[in-house]
């Protein structure tokens, strides 16, 4: 009797696009609280291109022996449901891996996660669309967890990368929490910057209460602080050291289901936005990943199964 399986891209050893194998996996059923999804899209994010290429292994955050998966965040449709899981078969749903350290991922026909970190996608959403909403959307609703609300009299916000995928997410929701926000970004970018309701700037001065550091500036962004006041970064290994009083954190993002799921509805409504480039067959993940590291591109490679 044969046993069912599934394909899934994934590296055994790390060297860039070139280094990706797609594989048959033996499918799995799913165990108490867990869910079985068949993926419709799977976004291509430049930390899979890390992966791929061995960053994170060099730095200790990746040890699997056999095999490492690629990818975050997926938008699928579930198909059988473990014990305790209370999202039945025919749910269409977003989520996010958490962890670096795995040997599954989402650039895969099918995954067996968590459901409690599954956000069910609304009616008006596509998958393909959805699918761009998880790591990115979680990352900037985390970041902006870290800012907290706005001090009063001191509520001025710069976003770095703020047209970026992580940023401008950022520059819309920390609207929430009170913060005046300034996106800034190149001047192209001006008029998405500004559709989000960000002021907009090419060139940031020092003397901001806040700096979100959407684009990974690191020190530079730091020195943009004014003394006291906060930053946050995207990278936790690699954040700048505190300096001049400033509040030095930086996000790991992790999944949150219920989050997730409101982030979900705010982009069917429209008051958040949903950015893909293009879709792509899985096939041609390794072209994709070759594309992303290109740069420039406003808006997600997507992988179909």
């Amino acid at each position: 009797m044969s046993t069912a399986t599934f394909r899934a891209a994934v590296v055994r050893t790390p060297g860039g696009p070139d280094s990706i194998e797609i594989i048959d996996v033996p499918v799995a059923e799913p165990g108490p609280g867990e869910v079985r999804v068949a993926i419709a899209a799977a976004p291509v994010h430049p930390s899979d291109l890390a992966v791929a290429g061995g960053v994170f292994h060099a730095m200790g955050l990746i040890n699997q022996p056999e095999r490492t998966g690629l990818g975050w965040d997926f938008g699928g449709t579930v198909t059988a449901a473990g014990p305790g899981a209370d999202l039945p078969a025919g749910t269409r749903v977003a989520g996010l891996l958490g962890g670096f350290d795995r040997d599954f991922g989402s650039y895969a026909e099918q995954i067996v996660v968590p459901a409690a970190g599954l956000g069910i996608v609304p009616a008006g959403l596509d998958l393909v669309a959805a699918s761009t909403v998880p790591l990115n959307g979680l990352t900037a609703a985390q970041i902006v967890d870290l800012l907290g609300d706005a001090p009063t009299g001191g509520n001025r916000l710069l976003v770095t990368g703020a047209a970026g995928a992580v940023g401008g997410y950022v520059a819309s929701l920390a609207q929430d929490r009170g913060w005046l926000v300034t996106g800034l970004a190149r001047a192209e970018d001006e008029a998405f910057v500004r559709s989000v309701g960000a002021a907009f700037t090419t060139h940031a001065e020092p003397g901001w209460d806040a700096v979100a550091d959407g684009a990974v500036l690191r020190e530079h962004a730091l020195a943009l602080v004014r003394d006291g006041g906060a930053f946050v970064g995207v990278q936790p290994s690699g954040g700048p050291a505190a300096e001049r009083g400033i509040a030095v954190s930086a996000v790991l993002v992790h999944p949150d289901g219920p989050r997730l799921a409101g982030l979900l509805a705010r982009t069917a409504s429209g008051e958040l936005p949903a950015r893909v480039h293009a879709v792509v067959p899985l096939d041609q993940v390794a072209d994709a990943q070759r594309a992303v590291a290109k740069g420039g591109v406003r808006g997600r490679y997507v992988l179909k199964p």
